[in-house]
């Protein structure tokens, strides 16, 4: 590292004739005598640690300079903005004229509790900007029913420009609703380091939150996002996000992912979604850990559209009518230490587009818990009262470890593979009160040919069958 001091300058322009001439003489002698320990050592008789060191340290000199005035210009350029300056709003006052008296600097904008109505989106455009409201109380309701969200993030020029953009803008604190006609709750357009920390967003015709590539560093935590008719967060073209501690509930799918880099979803909880609950596609790096994913009427977690090197790990996915973990499009993911319980159709299904994945560690079961009972029904007309269980279904897949899992309660088979599943390792696994629904003969029903691998896994007597009924979802 450089340290640039005015002395420098001074030095620098003093050398700089000497420089030229060295460098005349240094090209010289590179095409005369070809020889790198030659030049090293000097050229014409320039004596001291030779040319390459006299040149080196020079040109330090001048790339200090050069940092100097670039920085100098930057800095002076921040100077000449006015300071960032903080803008109370009280109720009955309009939220969007308080963000238009931020400078280009940014600063804060404090709303008081109150119900603040608008009917078009308020638009934030400056950088450095916080919006801080005083908890649930302050309460903004968007009004449009032209599918307009009710804020919107973005420079000026993002229309025009998809390379434009704005760092370090937060929201924190406050609530924000929507209708049915309306769009999406909080929407963010080329945010780099947005963060989006405590706020409730419920009730809009979009997603909850749509960061539309944030590229740099988006987070978002502790918020709650509910009955939003999309997404309760949509991500598409981000990367190293972080999306913990949240709250979705009745929402269409809770989160959706697309086209990113390195999420990580962590101790968020996942309840009563319309649809799915975590949709990962095109992304790899990424880690969905410690979260509760319950009552889905689609799948509990899907990765989809060449997503790779993915970790699911230590969440509890339960009574999901839809499936638990769909590997559509997957690839070298491991799948480990989840539990699995009161599962409709599949526990894990991994396609024929997918393989080359560790899924061990987990505990697939229905709602047994001890003394011969169970919580759910084992017929109920009622479909989310009804008991299941399954385990791993594989779909002409190949080269998987399934391997220290327990099964038990399973409607039918613990690992079911179909097609020409071949290069798979199933080994070490407890099951146990298997067939409940389908009677099977072997609840690993694993083809042995295909160099396919079932040894050591350790299987009890099937399950007494359940009576006839109403059929499962």
């Amino acid at each position: 590292m450089v340290i640039f001091r005015p002395s420098h300058l001074r030095s620098a322009i003093a050398l700089l004739p000497e420089f030229f001439q060295i460098q005349l003489r240094w090209h010289g002698a590179k095409s005369h005598y070809g020889s790198s320990e030659t030049q090293t050592r000097s050229v014409r008789g320039c004596p001291g640690r030779g040319v390459v060191g006299r040149i080196s340290a020079m040109k330090n000199v001048w790339h200090a300079c050069l940092a100097f005035v670039v920085t100098g210009s930057i800095l002076s350029a921040r100077e000449a903005l006015p300071p960032p300056v903080q803008v109370e709003v009280k109720q009955g006052e309009s939220i969007q004229a308080a963000l238009d008296k931020l400078p280009e600097s940014g600063g804060i904008v404090r709303i008081a509790p109150g119900n603040f109505v608008i009917s078009e989106p308020l638009v934030v455009r400056t950088a450095e900007t916080r919006i801080e409201g005083s908890g649930a109380s302050t309460h903004i309701i968007n009004k449009n029913e032209e599918e307009q969200p009710a804020i919107h993030i973005r420079p000026d020029a993002y229309a025009e420009d998809k390379k434009a953009r704005l760092w370090r803008i937060q929201a924190d604190n406050f609530r924000v609703s929507g209708n049915e006609k309306s769009g999406h709750g909080i929407f963010a357009q080329g945010i780099q380091e947005i963060f989006l920390h405590g706020v409730s967003i419920d009730h809009h015709g979009g997603h909850g939150i749509f960061l539309d590539f944030c590229f740099e560093d988006p987070r978002i935590a502790d918020c709650i996002l509910t009955y939003n008719k999309e997404s309760g967060v949509h991500l598409v073209g981000n990367h190293d996000i972080v999306v913990d501690a949240n709250h979705f509930e009745e929402n269409n799918d809770a989160l959706t992912c697309l086209d990113g880099f390195n999420l990580t979803f962590n101790g968020n909880n996942i309840d009563d979604h319309l649809r799915h609950g975590v949709v990962i596609e095109n992304t790899y790096g990424s880690v969905v850990t410690g979260n509760m994913i319950e009552e889905c009427a689609g799948t509990a977690i899907i990765l989809d559209r060449d997503c790779y090197g993915i970790t699911l790990s230590s969440n509890v996915i339960a009574h999901d009518l839809g499936g638990g973990i769909d590997m559509r499009d997957a690839w070298g993911c491991a799948i480990s230490a989840n539990t699995f319980t009161i599962i409709h159709k599949f526990g894990v299904r991994v396609s024929k587009d997918s393989g080359r994945l560790t899924i061990t560690g987990n505990n697939f079961s229905n709602s047994y818990h001890g003394e011969g009972l169970m919580k759910r029904k084992e017929q109920h007309e009622n479909e989310w009262q009804i008991d299941s269980g399954e385990g791993v279904l594989l779909e002409s897949t190949e080269n998987n470890v399934i391997n220290g899992n327990v099964f038990s309660g399973m409607d039918a088979h613990a690992v079911l593979a179909t097609g020409t599943s071949t290069g798979n390792s199933i080994t070490d696994n407890i099951v146990t009160d298997y067939g409940r629904r389908e009677a099977v003969e072997n609840p690993i029903a694993v083809p042995a040919d295909g160099g396919n691998q079932v040894k050591d896994n350790l299987v009890s007597k099937p399950a007494k069958p359940v009576p006839a009924g109403p059929a499962k979802p």
